[in-house]
């Protein structure tokens, strides 16, 4: 049995690799230090299949160093130290220090990552990285300072047909057959910039045909992926669908299909921090001051995935789903937040009021810094009525209830201390 078309044309040099030009493209960052034979540590963050792995082993293959390779998945503090130990002793035999490439990085734990520290710092490892979530949220501090972080980008429709054009004429087995691609737009779009998914769908559709002469359509190509119901793609167009479909779910208040689109996502393998931070998104968004016990359950529904793992952590995710689809729903805070920077944008950097001004200093209090300010505490019910907005936005209103029960209680604490002001 043949490799996978994508593991068979993975790229061995720069000059193959497909895609991200502004790093590895005449002049870029990356291909200069490679070049120049010499990288430090460095973190690749981007969506699956943009040449994440393919990339850190062809600077291997340049430098001609020994590559080492951890998936955070399957990996331990003990599998950590024991490459850091072989790659001690292999310093011996190249004077650049060996490469440790760990993929989904942002899965190790913090003892994990803390375990890399010290040989980071001492170069017995060139650290390369490779996740497709933020790294300022999914990788300790310290470890990030000392480490580059470098984008990639989704494969543009250029790459992606130069892709399907070296496959159809220079892979070894697809030549044995006479492929045509006469329309390619339903490949490329659901691919959605990912090199491997946009050639394990030309593969998937090239082994339905029985003939060596294979016509690639977009009906043909829509008709074989429907005949995979849980085809899902974490990186591509039908994650977005589905995610989508997920969101206004809870949005909509149907608790079933909430449950249906979740369940989809976690048997096509989808990683829970995502769903989870998802559905704390949601809490804020959708469900807002009308419940505000939503967003303290989905918290504690991440932090219970991230303590207890799969399979048990759909457990506490379906709960905080069907708490948040039958909640009342309110996204007065949401956007109360988007109006208030549509204001800045369009009005600048307003001065604070003198009197909200601290003042620290003598000088400061002679130009009226505080003086004026009231301090609300000291006046019945905890407050006084007093400019807070800046001199040119006094009449501008921001934030306006929506009124559920619980927000009610909200407005109407409003109306008695401002009354006319808030009144709709």
């Amino acid at each position: 049995m043949s490799e996978p078309l994508a593991e068979r044309l993975r790229p061995r040099t720069l000059d193959e690799y497909v895609g991200q030009k502004h790093l590895v493209g005449e002049g870029a960052v990356l291909r200069k230090m490679i070049d120049a034979g010499r990288i430090s540590s460095f973190i690749l963050w981007g969506p699956p299949g943009v040449g994440k792995t393919t990339l850190a082993q062809i600077i291997a293959n340049k430098l001609q160093t020994p590559f080492y390779t951890l998936s955070a998945v399957t990996s331990g503090v003990k599998d950590v130290r024991d490459v850091i130990e072989r790659a001690k002793s292999g310093r011996f035999f190249s004077s650049n220090s060996p490469i440790l490439f760990i993929d989904e990085i942002h899965r190790f734990s913090k003892s994990q990552q803390d375990s890399l520290l010290g040989a980071v710092e001492r170069g017995v490892v060139t650290l390369i990285g490779a996740t497709t979530e933020n790294p300022s949220f999914e990788v300790i501090r310290p470890l990030l300072s000392r480490c580059q972080v470098y984008v990639l980008k989704p494969l543009e429709k250029e790459d992606l047909e130069e892709l399907l054009h070296r496959a159809v004429s220079t892979d070894i087995e697809l030549k044995k057959r006479h492929i045509e691609l006469r329309q390619t737009d339903a490949m490329l779009r659901f691919s959605g910039g990912d090199a491997r998914k946009l050639l394990n769908i030309l593969e998937l559709v090239v082994e339905a045909e029985s003939g060596d002469d294979v016509v690639i359509t977009d009906d043909k190509v829509v008709d074989r992926l429907q005949q995979n119901p849980l085809a899902y793609d974490k990186g591509g167009d039908m994650h977005y669908d589905i995610i989508s479909a997920f969101i206004k779910s809870i949005r909509g208040s149907d608790p079933d299909a909430a449950l249906y689109w979740m369940a989809r996502m976690i048997e096509a393998g989808e990683d829970p921090q995502f769903i989870a931070r998802r559905i704390v998104i949601s809490a804020a968004e959708d469900i807002g001051l009308a419940n505000p016990n939503a967003l303290l359950l989905a918290n504690a529904a991440f932090d219970a995935v991230m303590k207890i793992g799969w399979p048990e952590g759909r457990i506490p995710l379906a709960e905080a789903v069907v708490y948040l689809a039958t909640s009342p729903k309110s996204n007065s805070a949401y956007c109360g937040i988007n109006d208030a920077l549509a204001l800045v944008r369009e009005t600048g950097n307003q001065p604070v009021p003198l009197h909200l001004r601290n003042a620290p200093t003598s000088l400061m209090k002679n130009l009226g810094y505080h003086d004026g300010y009231k301090y609300s505490h000291d006046y019945p019910g905890h407050f006084v009525e007093q400019q807070y907005m800046p001199d040119a936005l006094t009449d501008r209103r921001i934030w306006h209830a929506q009124h559920s029960p619980v927000e009610e209680k909200s407005y109407q604490q409003m109306l008695r201390c401002w009354g006319k002001r808030f009144e709709e």
